[in-house]
């Protein structure tokens, strides 16, 4: 099964969104045009398309190693933080699904997301 490599997401503003992926996400940007710009997740594009509306959208999960310093992180940048990182799922080998939530500029919802090996 191919991978995903694009993701894209309807923006109110184009430039508030920029701000946010790229200044307080620390997301690379890779190319803007009219109407829509272009951010790298690890190898998958996000695209973010200026629709002058505020759309309701999916969950994106975002990987990190260190949820607790990157949930602080954010906080410090200005991210609305809506859930302090806590364990979903402990698996049988021990590792531990864990996520915290926090809003975009637009209100809607992202995840930061970790996986954590047993020790």
């Amino acid at each position: 099964m191919p991978r995903i490599t694009q993701i894209s997401r309807r923006v109110e503003s184009l430039d508030r969104a920029r701000t946010f992926w790229r200044d307080r996400l620390e997301i690379p940007e890779l190319y803007s045009f009219p109407g829509l710009a272009f951010f790298d997740l690890g190898g998958t594009r996000l695209m973010l398309k200026e629709t002058g509306t505020r759309d309701q959208a999916d969950i994106l999960y975002l990987a990190t190693s260190d949820i607790h310093a990157d949930h602080a992180r954010l906080a410090e940048r200005g991210a609305v933080m809506t859930g302090a990182p806590h364990i979903i799922h402990r698996h049988a080998d021990g590792s531990e699904e864990w996520m915290a939530f926090f809003e975009d500029d637009e209100g809607r919802p992202l995840a930061l997301h970790a996986v954590i090996a047993s020790l």
